[in-house]
């Protein structure tokens, strides 16, 4: 196996650090609820789908932006992205998983976390890597949060594991 030439690890850096920036930019246009900038940060014909009801999904920047008003009924939200993975399919095309831990305040002040991954497939374009694709599942989220999200897979325990006494909790 021979290393990439400089340039090409370069200029993959930069795509991985590029990527990681849209996708840290979505949390904070969420946030801040500018969902013209956070539609922007997608391909004219994306589609995102957060959950299996049909309001969760959407085909489009306009769709997504419609269906993204629904944050208006939270008073204040703060979104968290860690563990940012990327991998690229070919040029111009990759993929990115990242973790997202999302807070959530009611409008009566009470709290509301979900704890989910992001899929998400991308596209550089004219005007840099647009997210094309969008896929999320839930790994947890506190009581308050009652939408229903799809589970994020987890290979199952080997045959005749059994939890080590004293570690039920």
């Amino acid at each position: 196996m021979t290393a990439e030439p400089t340039a090409a690890r370069i200029a993959q850096a930069l795509d991985r650090q590029a990527i990681a920036d849209v996708l840290v930019d979505y949390c904070r246009f969420l946030d801040s609820m500018d969902l013209e900038a956070l539609a922007a940060l997608f391909t004219p014909d994306c589609r995102v789908v957060y959950g299996d009801d049909p309001r969760l999904r959407a085909e489009g920047r306009d769709a997504l932006r419609s269906s993204l008003a629904r944050m208006w009924r939270w008073r204040r939200t703060a979104h968290h992205l860690s563990n940012i993975r990327v991998w690229f399919d070919a040029p111009g095309r990759a993929r990115a998983e990242s973790a997202v831990w999302a807070w959530h305040e009611a409008q009566d002040g009470s709290p509301a976390e979900v704890y989910g991954v992001y899929d998400d497939r991308l596209i550089e374009t004219a005007e840099g890597w647009r997210i094309d694709a969008r896929r999320m599942t839930m790994r947890g989220a506190s009581a308050g949060f009652r939408v229903a999200l799809p589970p994020t897979e987890r290979r199952p325990p080997p045959p005749g594991w059994t939890t080590p006494e004293g570690l039920d909790g």
